[in-house]
């Protein structure tokens, strides 16, 4: 199949006939549940019709399992975010517990913050998470990371202006 720039929908038809029962049955081998599985499947062609830019597909199975396990990553992420978000529910008192739609949003933020910061490096990545969630200094960040405060300051810049572009991007 050549394929130029973009993902045709008879493309991705003759793709879905050709290899979605294969993909259900390779996602049901790893999640353990066929309805899980089937849902995946589709998130998968669903990613497949969005895509932007696919370079021509030799090996269909092979770029099909590497979306499928992309969603699968993201997925398990999301219920890691939901059972920390959970679990610091439990601590409120009962009349600070947000509202379900608040919940929504903030499991929402949550998500995408997750998705822009697994785009940094991970030296960035943990600058950042140090001085956010264990409030570290930069000084205490660059000895923790055996780097120098410009290095942390810069981490910390980068870490900021993705934060800073999630931030008005929902805007």
């Amino acid at each position: 199949m050549q394929i130029n720039d973009t993902l045709k929908p008879a493309e991705v038809a003759l793709l879905y006939q050709s290899h979605h029962a294969w993909l259900r049955g390779w996602l049901r081998s790893r999640v353990g549940c066929q309805e899980h599985a089937a849902d995946l499947a589709q998130d998968t062609f669903v990613r497949l019709l969005r895509a932007r830019q696919v370079s021509p597909l030799k090996e269909p199975r092979a770029y099909l399992s590497s979306i499928a396990r992309g969603l699968m990553i993201d997925q398990f992420r999301r219920r890691a975010l939901e059972r920390a978000y959970q679990e610091s529910l439990a601590l409120l008192p009962e009349g600070e517990v947000p509202s379900e739609e608040h919940r929504l949003v903030i499991l929402d933020t949550l998500e995408r913050l997750d998705r822009a910061l697994h785009q940094l490096r991970p030296r960035t990545r943990q600058a950042f998470l140090l001085a956010q969630l264990d409030g570290l200094s930069i000084p205490q960040i660059a000895l923790r990371l055996e780097v120098s405060r410009a290095t942390v300051e810069r981490d910390l810049a980068k870490a900021l202006g993705v934060c800073y572009r999630l931030r008005y991007a929902e805007l």
